[in-house]
């Protein structure tokens, strides 16, 4: 992006309790136009929050959540439902526990969202996720129902399911944290391809590795602010911040140690 192109998504001064848990306490970031995004931190740091304020699950105190061409929602007075409908409409996330509906086939759960929302004709819809499955390799899965499915295809479905909407932005939330050790591969080659592909997406993760691979941009967060952020060579290697340092020597060392004998 040009240093004068607008971001996709600006948010200023996200705030955010739960009772008297204050979980946002003005948060700010931007997201650019085929940016990889990566959320880390330890677990209740609000990292999961901010997606949900993105995509209008959660009404934040306050703030303001942007898209270059709209909308534009300030949460500092009341927010109508269109308002949080719009957030949801230029976004898609996918969730850490899939959430598919087990009543429907995998071919219904992807066409329900274009068809239901936003209108899609369903012969189209049906095409479209024809298309999208067979990239993910779950063509012959369109009439299976999710409890027939390994945890790694449910979501592989779930984020064909996101992907179906063609959004503008893609969030994911922790994708891999739910999964057996040994399906966690197929699903991050799945986001390293959309990565390569040019998906502007935010991605919560404690896959510190993939992360590293694969983010234009690492933000960590603790105790509902952003501590540091940076490219995640830098963030990785030379963190500033005492707290980011512990966070990494905990969890990313092993990384970067030598291979067992």
């Amino acid at each position: 992006m040009s240093p004068t192109e607008t971001p996709l998504l600006q948010v200023t001064g996200l705030q955010k309790s739960f009772g008297t848990n204050r979980v946002l306490d003005g948060v700010d970031l931007e997201v650019r136009r085929g940016d990889v995004l990566v959320l880390i931190g330890p677990s209740g740091s609000g990292k999961t929050t901010v997606l949900r304020c993105l995509n209008g699950l959660e009404t934040p105190d306050a703030g303001v959540v942007a898209f270059a061409d709209g909308p534009r929602v300030d949460f500092a007075g009341k927010v109508a439902k269109t308002d949080r409908a719009a957030l949801r409409d230029r976004s898609a996330m996918v969730f850490q526990h899939h959430n598919l509906f087990p009543h429907l086939t995998v071919i219904q759960n992807v066409i329900e969202g274009p068809v239901q929302a936003h209108g899609v004709p369903r012969a189209e819809a049906i095409a479209t996720a024809e298309r999208l499955l067979a990239r993910v390799g779950l063509a012959e899965k369109r009439d299976a129902y999710p409890s027939e499915l390994s945890g790694g295809q449910q979501q592989r479905v779930g984020i064909v399911r996101a992907l179906a909407l063609e959004p503008d932005l893609l969030l994911f939330d922790e994708p891999t944290s739910a999964l057996d050790p040994e399906l966690v591969g197929e699903v991050l080659k799945v986001l390293r391809e959309l990565a390569n592909e040019g998906w502007t997406m935010v991605i919560v993760t404690h896959e510190l590795g993939f992360a590293r691979e694969v983010a234009d941009e690492v933000l960590f967060f603790d105790e509902g602010v952003i501590v540091e952020r940076g490219a995640p060579e830098t963030l990785f290697t030379r963190p500033e911040k005492e707290r980011t340092r512990r966070f990494l020597d905990r969890l990313l060392r092993p990384l970067d140690g030598p291979d067992p004998a």
